[in-house]
């Protein structure tokens, strides 16, 4: 009975000495903890009291970068200085700012706007007055300070395209947040950020963004900023390489700027890389980065030839004869004709009671495909048209990459148009007629392309492979700028000795004498270019006129002149490029896009045989750029 009372005893001492001990150490660490935030941390807990507090704030990260192929930058972040004002360190707001007038350019708007800015917020909170000081006006708003009471300098960034009006379409443009396009992401929100609005700035928005930093502040009950606690950088923004060459592109512009209104494309034949994209008009992108003024936003939309428009993937136009290269194609394939089989051209065709002209009164005779193409015969793609029906052109033209977007990284590419008795039947409620068949067959009637699906159609029949055109680049070859697998693209599935039919018909056009594009022929051996010429016509020519004689295009009113159109590939034995060119209401393909192309496919050649290589430039694919994208934009 003793033993067990003295085991239980013992047990109980044991059980106290270890509670005891337990108790200790929790008294121990909430002393060392209350040591800690009492003595140590004092100072920093002790900023909270009498209605402190602590404000976490974002940083707006800078936006990634954009450059060409070879690593010319096209968009980048350039320090920008602004005039701020502070409310209650300036006694007389409206005087202030009538002496900074006399001192840098103050427009009596922006006197008006900050007065009313400044009434409504907090007399502490700075409001911005002018942006994009040059370092002549920082200067001279120093040296008067002391005349400028509350008027304070800040440094900042800004997008800036260093090419401004060349790539304005392709690179588009940054602004600031629309109320509509806030989605509850905080870096939105903040004052002066801007976002991709159209272009490659806004397919790509998500990842040029970058990742915001944050700034932990000491704030008072009011809200001012008494000091910086702590500050973490944030992120910036994807390195965004682009397939352009800013070479090819300055030269593109410059040749288009002859004309009032055009659009031009060359592509890389085998791997869809765009080589130049120009739309004209242009504008300036740097407008757009801190806000246009009403008068030049004005000028822009009201003008005739659509500065803001990229013609390239947005305008849609009637190919014209451009489109014979795909009716030949499907009339091979499906086997209505052989190459050598002639129709005779008496310069019109009859079908019941209507009569289809060829652009060529007097008519072209006997014509087999070769000659048709060489000399443009509309006649020989009337009895073509005839034998196929337009679903099986149709067919073929959506198989070239006509009639749907071609999925390029541009924001809001057009469609274009390719009929069938379906579509026809279906959009108009109407059925299909013979003689809408023969119009189509020269790219005439319904059917609408854009720039760039020429450009594909072209690169296609060029290569035999259904390439797709691209603006990024996965990377840059330090061996081969050129390099990438053409077995990305699979094959156009047409018969090589029908593409091969085609290539000859189009170096007749160019190449052989009288061919409708002979005298816009490039003449330096082994840099030859195959093409076809296209001119569409905008306004009905009455039977009247054609008795009397039709109007010449120089004698129209602008908008009633015909497009000029003209696609081609070179070189003509080894083809790498292809290019497409419309000229609105520039008459003739053959007198006045032709040349142009011409120029842009001898200078993409010459470019390349005078860069043997180039540097390798580190880039996220642009595939995991667009999986980014999609993923941030779904979450």
């Amino acid at each position: 009975m003793w033993h067990r009372d003295s085991d239980r005893y013992r047990m109980f001492t044991r059980r106290a000495i270890m509670l005891g001990a337990g108790q200790g150490v929790l008294l121990t660490g909430l002393a060392a903890r209350m040591y800690y935030l009492q003595v140590m941390e004092g100072n920093r807990y002790a900023t909270l009291a009498d209605e402190n507090r602590i404000s976490h704030r974002l940083l707006p990260p800078p936006r990634g970068i954009i450059t060409d192929r070879f690593g010319a930058p096209l968009a980048v972040n350039r320090q920008n200085y602004h005039i701020l004002i502070v409310r209650e360190q300036s006694p007389d707001v409206r005087k202030t700012l009538t002496v900074l007038s006399q001192i840098i350019e103050i427009e009596p708007e922006t006197i008006d706007r900050v007065e009313n800015d400044v009434q409504r917020r907090r007399s502490f909170v700075p409001i911005t007055v002018r942006d994009n000081l040059t370092w002549d006006e920082v200067a001279r708003v120093g040296v008067n300070a002391p005349d400028l009471p509350g008027i304070i300098i800040d440094a900042g960034r800004s997008r800036d395209y260093p090419e401004g009006p060349h790539l304005a379409h392709t690179l588009g443009y940054v602004a600031a947040v629309a109320e509509k396009e806030l989605t509850g992401d905080p870096l939105l929100e903040l004052p002066g950020f801007r976002i991709g609005k159209s272009g490659i700035e806004k397919t790509y928005d998500m990842s040029l963004r970058g990742r915001a930093g944050t700034s932990q502040v000491e704030v008072n009950a009011l809200g001012r900023v008494i000091r910086e606690l702590d500050r973490e950088e944030g992120q910036s923004g994807e390195t965004v390489v682009l397939t352009l060459d800013i070479e090819l592109q300055r030269f593109t512009n410059q040749r288009l700027s002859e004309h009032e209104s055009a659009a031009a494309v060359v592509m890389d034949v085998y791997n869809g890389d765009v080589l130049a994209m120009t739309s004209h008009p242009t504008y300036d992108p740097n407008s757009f980065t801190n806000g246009i003024s009403h008068k030049l936003w004005d000028s822009l939309i009201n003008n005739e030839y659509s500065p803001l428009s990229n013609k390239a993937v947005n305008g849609t136009y009637s190919p014209g004869s451009t489109f014979k290269t795909c009716v030949a194609l499907a009339a091979l394939e499906a086997g209505v004709i052989t190459p050598e089989q002639r129709f005779f051209c008496p310069g019109h065709l009859d079908l019941g009671n209507a009569r289809f002209h060829c652009w060529k009164r007097g008519g072209h005779g006997w014509v087999n495909m070769h000659d048709s193409m060489k000399h443009s015969c509309d006649v020989y793609y009337y009895e073509l048209s005839q034998k196929l029906g337009i679903d099986k052109i149709a067919a073929m033209a959506r198989r070239l990459g006509l009639g749907e977007p071609t999925g390029v990284d541009l924001p809001s590419e057009r469609s274009g148009l390719i009929p069938t008795r379906e579509w026809k039947e279906t959009q108009l409620g109407k059925r299909w007629q013979g003689g809408e068949t023969l119009i189509c067959s020269i790219g005439q009637g319904y059917v609408l392309t854009t720039p760039l699906q020429l450009a594909t159609m072209t690169a296609r029949l060029a290569s035999g492979k259904a390439v797709t055109p691209h603006l990024t680049r996965d990377h840059v070859s330090p061996d081969d700028i050129e390099a990438r697998n053409d077995a990305e693209f699979p094959d156009l599935d047409v018969s090589r000795a029908h593409l091969a039919i085609i290539h000859d018909g189009m170096n007749g056009v160019t190449n052989e004498l009288r061919g409708t594009a002979y005298r816009s022929r490039i003449k330096i051996k082994g840099l030859e270019m195959a093409g076809k010429t296209g001119t569409s016509q905008v306004r009905r020519i009455s039977m009247h006129e054609r008795q009397t004689g039709i109007i010449g295009n120089d004698d129209l009113p602008w908008k009633y002149r015909d497009h000029a159109l003209f696609i081609a590939f070179a070189p003509v034995e080894n083809p790498r490029y292809a290019c497409a060119v419309v000229v609105e209401h520039g008459g003739s393909g053959s007198g006045v896009a032709a040349p142009i192309a011409r120029d842009l496919l001898t200078k993409a050649q010459e470019l390349k045989s005078s860069r043997p290589g180039v540097s390798a430039v580190n880039i996220q694919s642009a595939s995991q750029i667009l999986r980014t994208t999609t993923k941030k934009q779904e979450s």
